[in-house]
């Protein structure tokens, strides 16, 4: 980084700061922030696992096989059945909002990770 100058406007004292250094600086604010919530237990997603949600047709199914559970371990921890599951799964049935809170929660994901735009 470089040398900065300084100013006063109103009797304001005021650090001009070249923008790409700015930009530098404010990458590093960004970029310390998202450590610390890695830090504090936040989890992260790989990108095989991102780029998979952009393409797939089921969200639910891609995080319960991101999660390693069948279709049956997830509807029983759900309380509902598989056919069902399955059916929400393939877009044949929506799921209520209860039921899709519930996916959501055993998948330890948002509710709005789940829904496609």
């Amino acid at each position: 980084m470089g040398v900065f100058d300084k100013t006063v406007i109103d009797g304001k004292s005021y650090v001009l700061v070249p923008e790409d250094d700015f930009e530098d600086m404010m990458d590093t604010i960004k970029a310390n922030e998202i450590l610390a919530r890695i830090a504090a237990g936040e989890e992260t997603w790989p990108a095989e696992l991102v780029y998979e949600l952009l393409e797939t047709e089921s969200r639910i199914r891609t995080f319960r096989n991101y999660r390693k559970m069948t279709v049956s371990e997830l509807a029983e921890a759900v309380g509902i059945s598989q056919p069902y599951l399955s059916e929400i799964e393939t877009g044949k049935k929506t799921g209520s909002v209860d039921v899709l809170k519930r996916i959501a929660a055993i998948l330890k994901v948002d509710l709005d990770d789940l829904v496609l735009d």
